[in-house]
Formats: C-alpha cells, sequence, structure tokens
C-alpha cells in the first residue's frame, strides 16, 4: 500500500530545504486554477513522459495529490513502475492543502512570485506604455531589449524591439549598447522578465539608466498602442573584448550574491553522490549554441528562461543545481537569481574541464512495448477503427487523423466507455509515446480490443496522408491553460486580470510563509533623467 503524507509535513520539506517533488497529477486546466507554490504539473498519463526529467533520482522523496478525481492511486504505480521508490500520496489530496498552506493559480507561480517580490524589495526601475512611447518618439539613443524567446518575440514586439532573452542580457549587453549614455528599456509580455531583467543589469553595477517596460506588452496593448509582428533583429554575439567586460560586472554581482564556483574535480564528487542526493547539470548557454556542442550529462536550460520557469527543469525542490556556460557571465547572472530563489546552486568555473567520468546515475526509463502497436497499413486494413487522439488539445485543433477524436488523457476510462462501435480503437498521440504509455489502461478498462499506432500522428503525415481540422471532443479541453500574456488574441479582461494577479502575490507569499526567498540587494546607484 502506498504510504501517505499530511500537508503540514509537506511544507516542513520546504522550510527546511529537504529534498521532495510534488506532483499534481490532473490536468494543466485544473492545476493552473489552483495548487501548491512549488507543485508541478505532471498529468497522470504522462507521467512516463514528463516526469524522469523533473526527478532523474529514483529515491527522491515523490508526493502526489489531486482534488478528489480519483488520480492519486494510477499515478503513485506508474511512478512506481518506472523505478522510483519513495513515493506517497498527500493526504486529503489539494483540499486538505488549502487548510493549511496558500493555493496559487496560473503557472510557473514561484518565479512570477519572485519576480514581484524583487520589484517590491530592490524598487526596479519601470515606466508605462505611453511614457516609453514617449520616450522611444524623442530619444534617438534608446535601445530597446526583448528578454523573452526569439519565438515570443517574433511574435509580437514594441517598436524599435530587438531579441536578447533574459539570460543573454548581460553577456550581449556591451554589443548591443557601447554607449555608457544610452538609455536601455527591457520588455517581456507580462512583467517577470522585465523585472528580473532589468533588475539583473542595475544589479550588475553597469553605467547606463535601465528602465523595464511596466506590465510588458500587456501594458503596450491595453493603453491601445501598436505591436509590431514577425521582427527578426536579434542582439549578435559579442564581441571578445565586449564578453569580458560583462563578465568582471557578472563576477563581482555573483560574488556579492555568494554564487559557489566549483571545478571539475568537486563536479565529479557531486556526480558520484547523486544516487543520494538529487543533482541538476544545466547548460545555461543559447539552445544554439548547446546543439552545436555541450558537455556529456547537460541539459538545455536558456538562463532566462530557467529564471522565469525553474519548476520546468527542477522538479526537487531542495536539490543541487550545477550551472555550465563558457563565458564567465551566463551561468554567474543565472545562478544569482537562482541562489535568491533559494536554491543550492554551483557554477562550474568556465576553465575548468568537465571531467569525463562524470555520468548520471540510475535514472527513471521507460519503454514501449511493443505488444498493442499497429503501423498505418494495419491501421488502413481496420473497416469499424474508432481513433482516439491523446495529443494536447492546440496540437489537435491544428490537425488529427480523419474521424479522431480527442480525449482527456486523466479521463481516458471514462471517454472510452463512451465511444460507440463495436470495433478496435487505436490510440495515438504526436510521436505515438502517451498512447503506447497508456494501451495497457485503455485495455483493462474496455471490454473493445485496444491499440496504439506505432510513430503516432508524426507516422500518419509521413506517408504523406491527410489531416483534418474537425474537431470532435470526448473530453472538455480542459489540458492546457491559455496564459493571457502569449499569443495575441488575447481578451482585454483576462490580460488585465493577468497583471492585477501578479500584483498580489507578494501577499501570497508573505501568508503562505513557505517560500524561503531572499532579494539580495545591490548598491545604490543614483538614478539618471531620461
Amino acid at each position: 500500500m502506498v504510504k501517505s503524507l499530511t500537508a503540514q509535513a509537506l511544507r516542513r520539506h520546504w522550510v527546511t530545504h529537504q529534498e521532495i517533488a510534488l506532483l499534481d497529477v490532473r490536468e494543466e486546466g485544473p492545476y493552473s486554477d489552483a495548487h501548491p507554490l512549488f507543485a508541478l504539473s505532471v498529468p497522470v498519463s504522462e507521467i512516463e513522459e514528463k516526469l524522469p526529467p523533473l526527478v532523474p533520482r529514483l529515491s527522491a522523496p515523490i508526493v502526489v495529490y489531486d482534488d478528489g478525481e480519483g488520480y492519486v492511486e494510477r499515478a503513485a504505480a506508474r511512478i512506481s513502475a518506472l523505478g522510483y521508490h519513495n513515493v506517497a500520496i498527500l493526504d486529503g489530496g489539494l483540499s486538505a492543502y488549502a487548510c493549511v498552506g496558500e493555493v496559487y493559480r496560473d503557472v510557473n507561480v514561484p518565479s512570477k512570485a519572485f519576480g514581484e517580490l524583487v520589484e517590491a524589495i530592490a524598487g526596479t526601475p519601470s515606466l508605462p506604455a505611453r511614457d516609453v512611447k514617449e520616450v522611444l518618439e524623442r530619444n534617438k539613443d534608446v535601445v530597446v531589449l526583448d528578454a523573452r524567446r526569439f519565438q515570443e518575440y517574433n511574435t509580437m514586439s514594441i517598436p524599435r524591439g530587438r531579441s536578447c532573452p533574459g539570460g543573454e542580457l548581460l553577456y550581449r549587453f556591451f554589443e548591443a549598447v557601447p554607449s555608457p549614455d544610452t538609455t536601455v528599456i527591457v520588455n517581456c509580455a507580462g512583467r517577470t522578465r522585465s523585472i528580473v531583467g532589468t533588475q539583473s543589469l542595475v544589479n550588475s553595477g553597469i553605467p547606463n539608466r535601465v528602465v523595464a517596460l511596466r506590465n510588458g506588452t500587456i501594458g503596450w496593448t491595453l493603453e491601445g498602442l501598436e505591436l509590431e509582428h514577425s521582427k527578426i533583429e536579434r542582439v549578435p554575439q559579442p564581441s571578445h573584448e565586449a564578453s569580458l567586460k560583462a563578465r568582471e560586472y557578472a563576477a563581482e554581482w555573483a560574488q556579492h550574491v555568494g554564487v559557489r564556483i566549483l571545478n571539475g574535480d568537486q563536479l565529479s564528487q557531486f556526480a558520484a553522490t547523486a544516487k543520494t542526493r538529487t543533482l541538476y547539470m544545466l547548460d545555461v548557454r543559447d539552445p544554439d549554441e548547446y546543439a552545436l556542442g555541450h558537455p556529456a550529462g547537460f541539459s538545455s536550460a536558456p538562463g532566462g528562461q530557467l529564471v522565469q520557469a525553474t519548476d520546468e527543469w527542477v522538479g526537487v525542490r531542495g536539490a543541487r543545481i550545477v550551472l555550465y556556460d563558457t563565458d564567465g557571465v551566463r551561468a554567474r547572472m543565472t545562478g544569482s537569481w537562482l541562489v535568491q530563489l533559494g536554491w543550492e546552486v554551483y557554477v562550474l568555473d568556465e576553465q575548468s574541464k568537465v571531467p569525463d567520468n562524470v555520468s548520471s546515475p540510475e535514472s527513471p526509463s521507460w519503454e514501449a512495448q511493443s505488444s498493442g502497436a499497429i503501423t498505418i497499413d494495419d491501421l488502413a486494413a481496420f473497416t469499424e477503427a474508432t481513433v482516439v487522439d491523446l495529443s494536447r488539445s492546440p496540437i489537435y485543433r491544428k490537425g488529427h487523423i480523419p474521424g479522431a477524436w480527442f480525449t482527456s488523457g486523466p479521463e481516458l476510462a471514462r471517454d472510452l466507455n463512451t465511444v460507440s462501435g463495436t470495433g478496435p480503437i487505436v490510440l495515438t498521440s504526436p510521436n505515438g509515446n502517451v498512447a503506447a504509455m497508456n494501451v495497457e489502461y485503455a485495455r483493462k478498462t474496455v471490454s473493445r480490443e485496444v491499440f496504439y499506432l506505432a510513430g503516432g500522428t508524426a507516422a500518419w503525415v509521413a506517408t504523406n496522408r491527410p489531416l483534418e481540422t474537425e474537431a470532435r471532443w470526448l473530453s472538455q479541453p480542459i489540458d492546457i491553460y491559455k496564459r493571457p500574456y502569449e499569443g495575441t488574441s488575447n481578451a482585454r479582461k483576462d490580460m488585465q486580470g493577468y497583471i492585477d494577479w501578479e500584483h498580489g502575490l507578494v501577499a501570497q507569499l508573505a501568508n503562505d510563509g513557505v517560500a524561503c526567498f531572499h532579494v539580495v540587494r545591490g548598491k545604490r546607484v543614483e538614478e539618471k533623467e531620461l
């Protein structure tokens, strides 16, 4: 029988910095409505795919919960089947937790709440949209740095914006802004990356006047100002001289914060104890650089996004993190924020060689069983088959196998029992993996034959077969939370509601008492007039 853990005991782990991973095994929609601060969204139907990179150590303590839907026993069994052996169920689920701790809405909440705390403590300089517009119109010596991922910048940006993701800001700064007299405006879609990006530059001690666009592109849109689209301007890689200059600023700030630097031998020691102490090794450089070559054992985690969405890479609160770069800037600046977010963080000295003997401990693994797999030709030969698609709903909407029904993975048993017909059921998903993960469970819940499509919908497309967009819903599409700060079709009330929500996060943190965040103050710098 799976053991249980009380909400009070869970919270003690956070406050005392003991390792623990908390998994919300519902769909992302319900998760985004209410969850504890450090909960991860890992739907029960996607555990085998999502959990291993988030929790790489098999003996790490894992706690699962739902809100009474009945998913937790199934989730615990699937987690144990992967080889994890310290799994518990949260006693009383979400409702019991809500009696003793704050519950939060939205996603990536720890980072967003921390960003609001940074602004409140550090007084991060910012300007509202119309003031920024006026500055851009009357001042030619202004540089606008968009701290989001390039894809987000390409979708929409403010005038004169150039893409410079948050982890790259100081590293590329002196290439983009050679003069100390240039005013710099940092923006994102909402608030967090603008605040953290601006404060990164302010903290580093650069001589320029730096301000955030208050409320980002949301604030710009709510003021009725026009955004630009499909822009491709990027801040280039810095020259050797500019990189060395940035390193001086980064090193001084990282030392002030208390970022610890380690060498290859110390990294080997950490790796040797990774069976008993969870270790994440993350390469914080630009993903394109990572793709060209990276040290074995390090995963790509661009620095700005890692700070903005730490819970998408690091699932075990209380774990140890080692950061890598080749320049001595990006890892130090990223590390300075993760330290303040309460993580035990180290930066590998860029002059140190990554040891060859650094290897991952025994890690969770899953392989698709050949039993139940069918090919595209097999599917074509069926005359009364029903195709059920386990894609995320936005992917399903864009195109799916003709006649395929959308289903919620966690509610697969319920939905399959509503499908009419007597022929076989064929599960599919984008690459077939999620379908394969759920075929055995599906077979136990219906009397019809159940198969999964090897290679998934991608295999269908590869044979030049058509997709369709007509939707057939077995489940309501609650699998994805529509972020009010992404895309260009958001309702004004949703954007304003999101900004209002962010402003309330500091009060929630104070009432909750488990964050263990600490904002390090920098040297005071006199503000310059715009």
